[in-house]
């Protein structure tokens, strides 16, 4: 899982300009490469752009999504907690992980000695077990929301939320130690030419029940179990709101209805980021599973197989950088704070819309009723309702 899990194309593509690219795969963590034969000059600039714009991409979305959090008060609630703390995962990963990838198809060795090769696969795992524990953890939140509301409105919920993302990174952290201690630079054989080339990997890959265990404990802890989790919880939340629909007194039913209607869109939308994170990491986990039970002392070099190396690679660095904008597409709350942003760092004073003329002649109880509702269905930034700044 982490980059160490990540198999080394240390024989570079860009020595396919000379006639013959080989791309050389180190089998690690999640994603792994593999050694090829390809037109040079075309797949590096292809790679180039695509990593640019990942890295690039993604920086602007999450430290927009982190800004939002920290600079505006009203968006610092118990979901936002969590959704920051993935982009925080996110952005560490595209500063780090991603670059050093990179790398491994522009030159022909690995760059960064072995404590480099420790640090980057433990940042790297570190990295993908915050995002699908985080998404975890934002599951059994949305469900507890749903089923029992009144205990997320305690005083302490925040403090708590914030102790649980800490937990998160700290479980996270300590699951990729092994990674990292294990992590060493190791001798592959390149079929096609017959040489050697030294690559950062978690074991050797003459190891082969390492490589098995390896890669089944990592789809089962970093992929199939938290999904499987979250499918349940999406279950029990899809049950509990249907017999809500059926149960609810016709007096309450206005005011719960719009409860229920916020509580299905927060959960829609972290539904959307599990969705988001289970494709964009399948064919990573396909492709080392297959890649465990099937070499035994060299490296597969076919084309075909750098090239679903390479997208699967792509696909899994940008599930870091897709998160922000599918907030944008499904929150109206966080798509006005990201514009205001946008226009701050284009330096446009941001629109603002006017206030109503008679905000001020509300009488007293009809503003506590309608501060009461708004504190209930607006405790989170993926909600399509927004609190009244000018409310006592």
């Amino acid at each position: 899982m982490s980059q160490n899990s990540f198999p080394s194309s240390n024989q570079t593509l860009s020595r396919a300009a000379n006639g013959k690219a080989s791309a050389g795969q180190v089998l690690s963590g999640f994603l792994e490469e593999a050694e090829d034969s390809s037109p040079g000059a075309e797949i590096l600039t292809t790679i180039s752009v695509t990593y640019s714009v990942i890295i690039s991409v993604g920086f602007l979305g999450n430290a927009i999504l982190i800004k939002v959090f920290f600079k505006v008060k009203s968006m610092q609630t118990v979901p936002n907690i969590f959704i920051a703390s993935l982009a925080l995962g996110d952005l560490l990963l595209l500063l780090t992980c991603v670059p050093v990838d990179a790398t491994r198809y522009i030159v022909d060795k690995w760059l960064f000695g072995r404590l480099g090769c420790k640090v980057i696969s433990f940042i790297q795992l570190t990295s993908v077990g915050v995002s699908v524990f985080t998404l975890t953890v934002l599951s059994a939140d949305r469900y507890r929301a749903i089923v029992k509301p009144l205990e997320l409105q305690s005083s302490d919920a925040v403090l708590k939320t914030c102790g649980k993302a800490c937990c998160v990174w700290i479980i996270s952290m300590l699951l990729a130690v092994p990674e990292a201690v294990f992590s060493d630079l190791y001798l592959f054989l390149s079929p096609d030419e017959n040489t050697t080339f030294e690559a950062c990997a978690p074991y050797p890959v003459s190891e082969k029940v390492l490589q098995e265990i390896h890669s089944v404990l990592c789809f089962l802890v970093f992929y199939l179990i938290p999904l499987t989790i979250i499918s349940v919880y999406y279950c029990l939340i899809a049950r509990t709101l249907y017999r809500s629909t059926f149960n609810m007194p016709a007096e309450e039913q206005a005011h719960a209805r719009k409860q229920i209607e916020s509580r299905k869109r927060i959960a829609k939308t972290v539904l959307v980021l599990v969705g988001l994170f289970a494709f964009c990491w399948l064919p990573n986990h396909i492709l080392y599973l297959y890649r465990s039970f099937t070499y035994r002392s060299s490296v597969d070099s076919s084309a075909f197989h750098l090239t679903a190396t390479i997208f699967s690679r792509c696909l899994a660095f940008s599930n870091s950088c897709v998160n922000p904008f599918a907030l944008y597409w499904l929150s109206k709350s966080f798509r006005q704070h990201f514009k205001k942003q946008v226009l701050c760092c284009l330096g446009k004073p941001p629109v603002r819309a006017p206030s109503p003329s008679h905000s001020n002649t509300t009488t007293g109880a009809t503003s506590v009723k309608g501060n009461i509702q708004i504190s209930e269905i607006s405790f989170s930034l993926l909600t399509g309702y927004k609190k009244d700044e000018d409310s006592a």
